[in-house]
């Protein structure tokens, strides 16, 4: 390019070789400088006409500037009702000079600027506004702040609001806060993004210490209550009643057993729950929400007893036991002692999952809801008398009936096995004879021999047992042959 056709930066420009000076730099050189619009800044004005679809505006310098077109759309219609000429406004200059000639101006954008300067103020500030809630999302609402509008995430919400909006959706949570009045904070302002951030919370000055306090001087162990479920955990859920959170452990979520909270809950979902703890000390809320519904265990084992056998099939083995599940399942314990009447290592020596057995239960604890069974008493002797119970109840209206001999044997062996009742006291009398005299009492006949004499009533047992052998009385002295002298002969 040649050196003559450059552009010099006095305000001269030369065009086919001539100078020609533009319109701010003939009014330099005559000392007439003034201050022309220049985009991207706002300039106060004087209206100098309003006609439809366009706004004129003295800014100064002689000119006079337009709004026109989508800028005279965007104001809102309550504000340009209120507009009348000779009014001071403020506009944005959004270019000095179209190829018309004509300075474009813009009056929202300046009232948006303006308010812009206005929440970083309120922001370095730390002051509160009151805004109207015009919208929403399904992560907070849209309040108004003048000419701008800004979002409050719901977790910037104060923690009573949160408890008051439930719902699973969006339109639950806070179609009801369309058109309501809420104070706020600004706590982030970015005009290249057009970002404005709102927080409740901070404007109410509430934390979670403070909330949690309040619920729990109102909470009681027992109260009921209608929740949130506001997170997620592997030992639990964390519900929100009353503006603060609590834990329900994992083992509180459900009467039956889960991996994981996110198994059977969900974040948003609403809950009824007990309060089972508080510690005010830590500011823990312990919660159940199984508690709300009556124990199924409970009606589950409300036919069983101690005693009474049961059909069952090996679930797992531990160095311990053995875990079996009932038909009804409930899962039972057979503890190592009582798999078998031998010492074993380890129950694999006798079971194995899957293995169908018959066991007898030992124990229910219907508070830690546990079921002791036992496989080495199934043919205990000390039940036989139950099991024949059982067992003929099972026949009533068969045509199976059960011998007497077969009922006399069973009770036979439990009296010997276990007395049903405690021996009578014995006598001085009876604990003089020895174990020897008592064997032959046992072996001699339970009833007496039809004629007795009186002489022979009076003598015991024991005695007549040795008259069978011996004489009853002595022999006569004549009777008796003396011996002699005499020498028998060789």
């Amino acid at each position: 390019m040649d050196q003559n056709d450059t552009t010099h930066t006095s305000g001269e420009e030369q065009i086919n070789g001539k100078e020609v000076e533009n319109m701010a730099s003939l009014l330099q050189g005559e000392g007439l400088g003034l201050e022309l619009p220049v985009a991207g800044e706002i300039k106060t004005g004087t209206i100098a006409s309003i006609s439809p679809g366009q706004i004129m505006v003295s800014v100064g310098a002689k000119s006079e500037g337009i709004v026109s077109g989508q800028e005279f759309e965007l104001i809102p219609p309550d504000i340009f009702a209120s507009l009348e000429v000779g009014q001071e406004i403020a506009v944005y200059v959004i270019t000095p000079e179209d190829q018309h000639g004509n300075l474009i101006l813009s009056y929202v954008r300046a009232i948006e600027a303006e308010t812009w300067k206005d929440a970083e103020e309120i922001m370095k500030n730390k002051s509160t506004f009151t805004g109207k809630v015009v919208g929403f999302n399904r992560g907070g609402v849209i309040v108004a702040f003048r000419e701008l509008q800004g979002f409050v995430p719901s977790s910037l919400l104060s923690f009573g609001r949160r408890n008051e909006t439930g719902g699973e959706s969006a339109d639950q949570r806070f179609g009801e806060m369309i058109g309501s009045d809420i104070t706020l904070q600004i706590i982030e302002v970015d005009q290249e993004r057009r970002r404005l951030i709102f927080s409740e919370k901070a404007a109410v000055h509430e934390t979670r210490d403070s909330i949690r306090d309040k619920v729990i001087e109102k909470l009681e162990v027992g109260n009921i209550l209608n929740g949130r479920v506001t997170g997620l955990a592997d030992f639990g859920a964390f519900v929100n009643i009353n503006g603060a959170d609590g834990l329900v452990h994992v083992s509180e979520i459900s009467w039956d057993k889960i991996r994981h909270p996110g198994d059977v809950l969900k974040v948003g979902q609403e809950v009824e729950v007990k309060v089972i703890s508080i510690d005010e000390e830590k500011r823990h809320i312990g919660l159940s929400i199984r508690r709300m519904k009556d124990d199924p265990w409970q009606s589950e084992v409300g036919d069983l007893k101690v005693g009474q056998l049961v059909e069952a099939k090996i679930t797992r083995l531990t160095k311990f036991g053995a875990f079996a599940m009932l038909e009804s399942g409930i899962e039972g314990l057979i503890h190592i002692s009582e798999i078998s009447e031998e010492h074993i290592a380890h129950p694999k020596e006798v079971l194995h999952e899957d293995d169908k057995v018959t066991l007898r239960i030992i124990k229910i604890e219907p508070d830690s809801h546990r079921i002791g069974l036992s496989l080495r008493r199934v043919e205990s002797l000390a039940f036989a008398d139950m099991d024949m119970k059982v067992l003929e109840k099972e026949l009533q209206g068969t045509d199976i009936k059960i011998s007497g001999d077969q009922a006399e044997k069973m009770e036979a062996a439990v009296t010997e096995q276990e007395p049903t009742s405690e021996p009578e006291a014995v006598t001085d009398e009876q604990k003089s004879v020895s174990e020897p005299e008592a064997a032959v009492t046992e072996q001699e006949p339970t009833s007496e021999p039809e004629a007795v004499t009186g002489e022979q009533k009076s003598v015991s047992e024991p005695e007549a047992a040795v008259t069978e052998q011996e004489p009853t009385s002595e022999p006569e002295p004549d009777e008796v042959e003396t011996p002699t002298d005499e020498t028998p002969p060789a």
